[in-house]
């Protein structure tokens, strides 16, 4: 007996809560709205934009290349021949017959001048070399891979005149310094 009565109130269970929210739900609400009708009537009322019209297009005027009076950039020309050779005949070249010094097997750019020394009113330069070697040099002596000439010597850099490739078949000559570095002994 206890089953069947369970089984009858099932339903009614599940569907009560469902009535129970609805009654109460719809009683609470009420049918003011009037804040929502007069939000709608003050954006109505609102002064309406206006979209500027679009810029003119301004038409172009288009570019007749007339090919008559330009050279062709793929034929040499004379005049450019000639230019080139001035240039990789301007008196400037490395001499290859000299024997190679010591120091122009390593870019200049890894030798330190690590100080000078004064010896019977010549000043020499040292240089440190990457592998720890300090070698003495003076005016007139070459280093670096640039055909680098030492140009003069001072308390705290070593000058140098290098000729580098010009990039058209030629040489120019460059100006570049070894300066003293920092924590070197300097003068002797």
């Amino acid at each position: 007996m206890l089953t069947q009565r369970n089984s009858r109130n099932r339903p009614l269970r599940k569907t009560l809560p469902v009535i129970m929210a609805t009654v109460l739900l719809t009683s609470c609400g009420g049918n003011d709205m009037s804040d929502l009708k007069n939000y709608v009537k003050t954006t109505k009322e609102r002064q309406k934009g206006t979209v500027s019209p679009l810029p003119e297009v301004k038409s172009i005027e288009p570019f007749i290349f007339k090919t008559e009076d330009v050279r062709d950039p793929f034929i040499q020309s004379e005049k450019s021949e000639q230019t080139e050779e001035a240039k990789a005949s301007n008196g400037i070249r490395p001499d290859t017959a000299r024997p190679r010094e010591e120091l122009e097997t390593y870019e200049l750019d890894t030798l330190r001048m690590v100080g000078t020394l004064n010896q019977n009113n010549v000043l020499w330069g040292l240089v440190k070399a990457v592998d720890g070697t300090i070698h003495r040099i003076r005016t007139g002596n070459y280093m670096g891979r640039n055909f680098g000439k030492i140009i003069r010597i001072r308390e705290g850099q070593i000058e140098l005149l290098e000729i580098i490739p010009d990039g058209l078949g030629g040489w120019r000559e460059r100006k570049a310094a070894v300066d003293l570095t920092e924590g070197a002994s300097g003068k002797r």
